[in-house]
């Protein structure tokens, strides 16, 4: 019997998503036993640090410009599971979700029956996104890496059509390594003999190890460097950018529906990944723009309302864009709505925000389910940072997000702006109550 859409869910949110890694060929098996649907459709693999996912949301946009039919596989959802599966640009249908998870379960439960583990929460999720793109007869599908690279669950796909790496940060040192180098090195395990790298090469260190690696396995390079990027209008609601990247000889103005000034980058490291796939999709300059100026990617510095934006930044280099496009947003003291999970580094974070940043009011909540940070602790650092520093921020804690919103709401002044970030998580849950709110 067909488990209904509430089932489906609770049985994959109930998989634990910190149990002991499966080995890549435990993936293969799965999808093995699935008929391998990840070979039935063109793939870019996309792994990095930071501004991943944004790179997946603007090139699938401007696949789907060019009027090809797409599949974007991204994590974590925000407010529904099906957000991990876009087809077309929208999440899959409930029926398709619970259709493919079904096929899934039954691939896992025949694997325990043999002796085999159980997939993770990762590698089920990841398997139920392949059914559905073949089940919906997807073209081209961009993937979102979840942790890492090398081995990742996703990195199973033989043969993709182009491999991308975003920024390199320090992320995650518990499992892929304490310097930019080890974690390059992770990242870097996407790359397929002979298959095109593009990558972000603002970072010398992580630069080198991906340039190294490319070279191991003859694959052409497509760097893409900072200078060549020009900000030429930036408003609040979008931005207006030119990138030369030597392709054709022209340097074409392009816009985007964001705020943040990081937000070029990546779609600059998109831009050079669509231009390498030109010959293979057929993609004009019409497309480019059309796609780069449709995009939508919530929760990163989405501006919900009048002055009032949610961002999911969440690690130390992800802060550092935040403070720098809440700069270009307000000069002015603001209210900041604050958490963060445990396995990041939210002392180095509350630093950044408390010496970078520009706060009237920090308010500290919680993320929720288990792996939120205690508000107490948060409270804590930032208390003491606060006092180190000799400033006067007010510092407020209210463990629940609802309520937590609701002041932040109330202490904001007219003109005032309030910026929530610190985990997508927290940002997932304020999508909920704000959007109950409208």
């Amino acid at each position: 019997m067909m488990r209904t859409y509430e089932e489906t869910v609770e049985d994959i949110l109930d998989i634990p998503k910190f149990t002991t890694k499966n080995k890549p060929e435990h993936t293969r098996e799965l999808l093995h036993r699935l008929g391998n649907p990840q070979e039935k459709f063109k793939v870019i693999h996309v792994a990095g640090s930071n501004g991943k996912g944004s790179v997946c949301a603007f090139t699938d946009s401007v696949l789907r410009a060019a009027g090809k039919r797409t599949g974007l596989f991204t994590s974590p959802h925000l407010v529904n599971i099906e957000e991990r599966f876009a087809v077309d640009g929208r999440p899959c249908d409930r029926e398709e979700f619970v259709w493919a998870a079904e096929q899934v379960r039954h691939a896992a439960e025949s694997m325990v029956e043999q002796g085999l583990p159980h997939p993770t929460f990762f590698e089920y999720i990841f398997a139920v996104g392949m059914v559905i793109f073949e089940e919906c007869q997807v073209e081209y599908a961009v993937l979102e890496t979840g942790l890492g690279g090398r081995l990742d669950a996703t990195n199973i796909v033989k043969h993709p059509i182009l491999t991308v790496i975003t920024s390199i940060s320090l992320e995650h040192t518990e499992i892929l390594g304490d310097t930019i180098a080890e974690i390059a090195e992770e990242k870097a395990g996407i790359l397929k003999p002979g298959v095109p790298i593009v990558y972000d090469a603002s970072v010398p260190e992580a630069t080198k190890i991906i340039e190294d690696c490319a070279f191991r396995q003859q694959c052409p390079i497509h760097p893409v460097y900072s200078d060549k990027v020009k900000i030429l209008l930036i408003t609040g609601k979008k931005i207006a950018f030119s990138y030369d990247s030597g392709y054709d000889g022209t340097v074409t103005k392009f816009e985007i529906p964001f705020a943040a000034p990081y937000q070029v980058r990546n779609a600059a490291v998109a831009l050079q990944a669509l231009r390498c796939l030109a010959e293979d999709v057929g993609i004009s300059v019409e497309a480019l723009q059309q796609g780069f100026a449709r995009v939508c990617w919530r929760g990163r510095m989405q501006q919900v309302c009048p002055e009032v934006y949610f961002d999911g930044a969440h690690n130390p280099d992800g802060i550092e864009k935040f403070l720098e496009a809440a700069g270009q947003i307000t000069r002015e003291p603001g209210i900041l709505l604050f958490s963060m999970v445990k396995e990041k580094d939210y002392r180095c974070v509350a630093e950044l925000l408390l010496c970078r940043g520009n706060w009237e009011e920090i308010i500290i909540t919680s993320v929720p389910g288990n792996r939120g940070t205690e508000c107490r602790i948060l409270a804590e650092v930032f208390g003491n940072l606060a006092k180190e520093n000799h400033q006067a921020v007010k510092i407020t804690v209210m463990e629940n997000i609802g309520e937590a919103y609701a002041q932040a709401l109330l202490s904001k002044k007219q003109g005032q702006v309030l910026f929530c970030a610190g985990s997508l998580y927290l940002i997932g849950a304020l999508e909920q109550i704000a959007g109950g709110m409208e």
